[in-house]
């Protein structure tokens, strides 16, 4: 047999090339060569390890988000998972397993005649009804059934010995006339109007050792058959082409037509057998000459283990390299899941520092001692002969606060009601603009408007209700220091005589100030006075430092709660990007196990070179 080295486009030299049909195939040894199973090295060891973390981060790796690339990468991801499985893992356990021919091919090739041609038995059902193959058949020797048995390669398929139209099962028949180390996998159409065997049939064909195409004079040219031709090429799959029932008119123009295509891409080492249109004996067979080329090829192949062993060898080797520019564009295309994830979270992330700025900035402007909350504070310390006193009468000042504090309970209600209800209404207002602006963010993006619910548009329906909680709780925490500020024996001197209710209420009128109780002429302007009176309140009790402490600390422990507050609401959509499940850097893992199968197949170099 001729040297089965590695041309450029995967193809090996069985043989002749593209005039195989004309040329004899020098006889050999019928006698098999068995080769006895060997211990593998380590470094085959090592390799196995490699590829299979790779198939557990392929089989990992999601892509939940909409963007174009993620349908491809998950058809991607599935089939080289299926590859792995099917192919990779169990053929690099057992090197010296039968070598797996494939035979394929458009929908009316002849396949299945072609195979129970050269195993000289009606093993696989023909007819002209299409698609005539519906589950696949898989013939060997008998002494070489229990490999096939075993599930080690397909493992996805269920074995059987009967015929079956589940494409989920593998037939195994048995033929003594076909030489021990060698089988044929007759699969369905590439082209089947069932999209089911299609995609067996390409499953299959990446588990070929060798893929025997066949084709017709009327359909070699056809894009489908190319592309898988191409994908086998690129693969380093080890192809043979025939040319089968072409008209002897036309056989030569044809087969040099094709020859030249083969040429074009890569595949001119291909050796392409051509059978010429004749009539099907009793069985359904072709004749033994027109076949006894193609049969004594592959009868060389199957008595010489070494020939199976180098074609093996070649396209697992071409397999295991193509794995590393198919996963780099899984690990892109997982990659801009990330991406793409980050920015929609990014977009809800800036919608909700609005809505805390909008808060700090109505804590800072005045804006909340308009209104109720400036009516309320007035009826409470009685603003107008209150005001008269503040410069010449503070000791009276305090007698009033006392009575004003102790005295008057209605009012403090009504003040602390108020200050609740803007706040309340404040937040609301953020909240609301908020959802609106992320939500909107998010319809920019398909991925993010896939993932959006309508209700997601407004606040959630209970915000309300939480934010009175939150700003009631917060409140009860300002009366809670003063009351402990009260108690400290420092304090007791100068405010043991006031009311906590009535100190705590200027805490939190002084909270809505942006100068911690400095007033400006604007400060007094908009609250009439308000800043001034609950500063010289706060000065009679705790003093000057004491006042932009309490401030500050009411201030700070305000947002806090509002932070939590806004965390929840923005929660209502990085919620849906946390659950789909992306990892922070998702190609990271992809990249690293490809490189890691990359080094172990070089250390192996199972064609003889390192690349």
């Amino acid at each position: 047999m001729a040297s089965l080295g590695r041309p450029a486009g995967g193809t090996a030299e069985l043989g002749a090339g593209p005039a195989a049909q004309s040329q004899p195939v020098p006889q050999t040894d019928p006698a098999p060569q068995r080769a006895a199973p060997a211990e593998p090295p380590a470094a085959v060891g090592a390799l196995a390890t490699a590829l299979s973390r790779l198939r557990a981060a392929i089989g990992g790796a999601s892509y939940p988000l909409v963007l174009p690339s993620a349908e491809e990468a998950r058809r991607v991801g599935g089939a080289l998972v299926s590859q792995l499985d099917d192919y990779l893992l169990p053929r690099l356990a057992r090197l010296d397993a039968p070598l797996l021919v494939v035979v394929g091919g458009s929908t009316g090739a002849g396949k299945s005649t072609l195979v129970n041609s050269l195993v000289r038995a009606p093993v696989s059902a023909s007819g002209v009804l299409r698609p005539t193959t519906r589950s696949p058949v898989l013939v060997s020797h008998p002494s070489d059934t229990s490999w096939f048995r075993k599930g080690e390669l397909l493992p996805g398929l269920t074995r059987t010995t009967e015929s079956s139209n589940d494409p989920r099962t593998l037939q195994l028949v048995s033929a003594p006339a076909l030489g021990p180390g060698l089988a044929f996998l007759d699969a369905p159409d590439i082209d089947s109007v069932v999209d089911r065997n299609r995609q067996l049939a390409a499953q299959l064909l990446a588990a070929a050792d060798l893929w025997l195409f066949v084709t017709t004079a009327a359909r070699y040219a056809d894009a489908v058959p190319w592309e898988l031709l191409k994908t086998a090429r690129l693969r380093g799959t080890v192809i043979a082409l025939v040319l089968d029932r072409a008209p002897a008119d036309a056989a030569a123009e044809v087969s040099t037509h094709l020859a030249e295509m083969l040429t074009a891409n890569d595949m001119g080492a291909a050796p392409l057998f051509v059978l010429p249109e004749t009539t099907l004996d009793g069985q359904g067979l072709l004749p033994e000459d027109v076949t006894r080329q193609l049969h004594t090829w592959f009868a060389q192949l199957a008595a010489d283990a070494n020939a199976r062993g180098t074609v093996v060898r070649q396209t697992l080797d071409g397999a295991l390299a193509a794995l590393g520019p198919a996963v780099e564009g899984l690990a892109t295309a997982a990659d801009e899941q990330a991406v793409v994830a980050t920015a929609l979270d990014e977009r809800v992330s800036a919608a909700y520092r609005t809505a805390r700025r909008s808060i700090e900035d109505g804590l800072k402007d005045g804006r909340l001692l308009r209104g109720e909350v400036l009516a309320r504070w007035q009826e409470f310390v009685g603003t107008g002969e209150f005001l008269k006193t503040l410069e010449s009468r503070v000791g009276q000042l305090r007698d009033r606060l006392v009575s004003a504090f102790t005295g008057r309970p209605a009012p403090g209600r009504n003040l602390q009601h108020a200050l609740e209800s803007q706040l309340v209404k404040l937040v609301r207002g953020v909240a609301s603009d908020a959802a609106e602006q992320a939500y909107a963010a998010w319809q920019a993006y398909p991925a993010g408007a896939e993932l959006l619910e309508p209700t997601m548009q407004k606040p959630s329906a209970d915000l309300p209700e939480r934010a009175e909680r939150m700003i009631r709780d917060w409140q009860q925490w300002v009366l809670d220091v003063v009351r402990k500020e009260a108690g400290d024996r420092r304090i007791v001197a100068r405010g043991a005589a006031y009311a906590v209710n009535g100190v705590g209420l200027a805490v939190m009128i002084a909270v809505f100030t942006s100068t911690a109780f400095i007033p400006t002429g604007a400060e007094v302007a908009v609250g009439a006075g308000t800043t001034v009176a609950a500063q010289k309140v706060l000065e009679a009790v705790f003093g000057d430092q004491a006042i932009r402490r309490l401030a500050a600390r009411a201030r700070t422990e305000l947002m806090a709660r509002v932070n939590v507050l806004l965390d929840a609401e923005a929660a209502r959509y990085t919620d849906r990007t946390a659950a789909v499940g992306l990892e922070l850097e998702p190609g990271s893992t992809l990249r690293q196990a490809a490189a890691a199968v990359e080094r172990a197949r070089e250390e192996v170099a199972l064609t003889g070179t390192s690349s």
